[in-house]
């Protein structure tokens, strides 16, 4: 019987925004909107927060996330990656590799994220050749006529496409940095979340926000506050 782990990362040091991972966002800590996300789209057997912070970790009891642990030091610093924090989630509450098929890493600062989102990530793993997913966004302006500042003036990425049409140029895509799915096997042997074998669910621009400047913390509560409105 196949089994999911949502593990939220979510470390007490932000430095641009302090408490970032609990600062109120629209009338919620922002973490209680992802964990309201992972328990609204009913895929999760267990719901984990990785924390350092006693504050944080309150928090996230609060809202029904289970914090089985405290994260170590090693793995709270600005230096920590994704992957690595969810491995060692992964491995204090499945050490034997026997509970779960799916893991899915969903971020503390991901106010947009929706259960429909999760789920058709969750799908995708089912697909023959699919080992991971994650969610993705389209560029809003071609990156083929991107430009870029000089000493003296600005430069073109690529010369030869600056007279195209935009709609004659194949659109781009980033990483929208809501949530990502390995299977077991996958996060067991580092699967690239970017290859032939991952399989994004494309979002809406308007549900894509990063988080990281004041600024950002301003339009994203504006832009949630419109998308919620009566």
């Amino acid at each position: 019987m196949s089994k999911s782990l949502c593990v939220i990362p979510a470390r007490g040091g932000s430095k641009r925004i302090p408490k970032k991972n609990i600062r109120d966002f629209c009338g919620k800590p922002m973490i209680a909107w992802s964990i309201e996300a992972a328990l609204n789209s009913q895929l999760f057997d267990d719901i984990i927060v990785s924390s350092d912070n006693a504050e944080v970790i309150e928090i996230a009891n609060q809202y029904g996330a289970s914090t089985p642990f405290v994260r170590p030091a090693e793995l709270a610093n600005d230096h920590a990656g994704t992957t690595a924090v969810v491995k060692h989630a992964v491995n204090v509450v499945d050490p034997d590799r026997s509970r779960y098929t799916s893991i899915c890493c969903l971020y503390a600062t991901a106010p947009f994220v929706n259960a429909d989102g999760l789920q058709q990530a969750a799908k995708n793993l089912d697909k023959p050749k699919c080992k991971t997913s994650f969610s993705a966004s389209s560029f809003a302006f071609p990156i083929q006529r991107a430009i870029k500042l000089e000493s003296e003036g600005v430069s073109p990425f690529q010369p030869n496409l600056m007279g195209q049409r935009s709609q004659d140029l194949e659109p781009a895509y980033h990483d929208a940095g809501q949530f990502y799915w390995w299977t077991r096997q996958a996060l067991d042997e580092d699967a690239g979340m970017f290859s032939n074998t991952s399989f994004p669910v494309i979002l809406p621009r308007m549900l894509t926000q990063d988080i990281d400047e004041p600024e950002d913390w301003e339009m994203a509560q504006f832009l949630f506050n419109y998308l919620h409105k009566p």
